[in-house]
């Protein structure tokens, strides 16, 4: 009888992670099935999906209260079917507000209950660690800090690296990019990503393309990329350049390729999240920038432990990128903080030495890694 698998992912990043994983156990496990909630990149793989990855994807307490009702019927709903049916195991990758619940009543029923992707406790919930040791069996950590906090609360952990480092060169190929990319020499390019989801590209498109239009002024040969993941955030940012027509700029909207936007690059701006990770191990200098809604923001700031908000910074333990948030990211503050590694090439090439060193500590292999910690529940449950 084949292994059945549970998992949930819930973002764009945890669907790439989670369809690794799946790659890497398969080869240990060929016969292996997989299914629950999960996106396109798991579905190739061949998970079957219950319910779309999209489902989890919200944007700040105002945005998951909103949709509360759902998401708790989804969660209830798939609890209940784990245990009337139990998995091998189940593997919660990131969205950690719907799996952790999860992850405690399939524990609690003796089912392996796995946790791939940190919740950012080290950030602004330490609070959480005694909750997290109820619901997890095992902890699996995508950055170097994070299984100490782990150890000392008693949850089993493995530090796995993080997969981007796995598959991002060491030394990106700009020229070939902007050959690929069709790029005209002459001015400086950057890389405009305004995020994954609708509500960050609401939020900040706008503001955006008004940073553009100072920066066009300044370098008039300036090219603006700006890949957009979905038709939806296509539309949203569209609109916003119906909204500015009459700026004319050069912005160029991609369909995806935002890591080839940002090779092509010599500055990116972008929001935090796994992007500005993926700028980081691509060695390009950026700017991070955020927008939520006011009291969302207020609810974040008062838990916070961390004085960033961007992972190059907390992996330095210090700030090595600017970080404009908020009402501070105004379009004036936005294009003189990316104009400001323009000016400064001695900057520009610290931080990628920093950018390399950070790449090589995150470099582990991480799905066979991953693999290796999840085998031993495995195997334990077939016996």
């Amino acid at each position: 009888m084949a292994l059945r698998i549970a998992m949930v992912a819930g973002e764009a990043s945890s669907d790439l992670l989670a369809s690794h994983l799946i790659r890497a156990l398969k080869r240990h496990l060929p016969d292996a099935v997989f299914f629950g909630i999960g996106g396109p990149k798991m579905q190739a793989e061949g998970f079957e999906a219950w319910w779309p990855a999209e489902k989890l994807s919200v944007h700040g307490y105002v945005d998951a209260l909103k949709n509360y009702r759902e998401l708790s019927g989804i969660r209830r709903d798939l609890r209940d079917r784990l245990i009337a049916n139990p998995p091998a195991a189940f593997i919660g990758v990131d969205a950690p507000d719907f799996s952790l619940w999860l992850e405690k009543r399939l524990k609690d029923k003796g089912i392996p209950a796995i946790h791939f992707v940190s919740p950012s406790i080290w950030a602004w919930r330490k609070g959480r660690l005694k909750g997290i040791a109820r619901s997890v069996s095992h902890m699996l950590c995508l950055f170097p800090f994070e299984p100490e906090l782990y150890k000392t609360a008693g949850v089993p952990v493995t530090y796995v690296g993080h997969p981007l480092a796995d598959v991002f060169p060491l030394e990106p190929d700009r020229a070939g990019t902007r050959e690929l990319l069709q790029i005209p020499a002459g001015g400086p390019v950057f890389a405009f990503l305004p995020g994954s989801r609708q509500s960050e590209v609401r939020n900040l498109a706008d503001t955006y393309i008004a940073t553009a239009a100072i920066l066009h002024e300044r370098h008039p040969k300036a090219r603006f990329l700006v890949p957009l993941a979905t038709r939806e955030t296509r539309l949203l940012f569209e609109d916003a350049l119906r909204r500015h027509a009459n700026l004319d700029l050069p912005i160029r909207i991609l369909f995806g390729h935002a890591v080839e936007a940002m090779i092509a690059a010599d500055v990116v701006l972008v929001a935090s999240g796994t992007a500005s990770l993926e700028a980081a191990l691509l060695k390009r200098p950026m700017v991070i920038t955020y927008k939520i809604g006011k009291w969302s923001f207020k609810l974040m700031r008062r838990m916070a432990y961390l004085p960033w908000v961007g992972l190059p910074n907390v992996l330095a333990g210090r700030e090595v990128v600017p970080e404009i948030l908020q009402d501070a990211a105004t379009p004036q503050t936005l294009a003189d903080a990316l104009d400001g590694w323009l000016a400064d090439p001695e900057r520009s090439a610290e931080v990628v030495r920093i950018f390399t060193d950070m790449h090589l500590l995150l470099r582990q292999n991480t799905a066979d890694k991953a693999a290796a910690a999840i085998l031993p529940y495995l195997r334990e449950s077939r016996r």
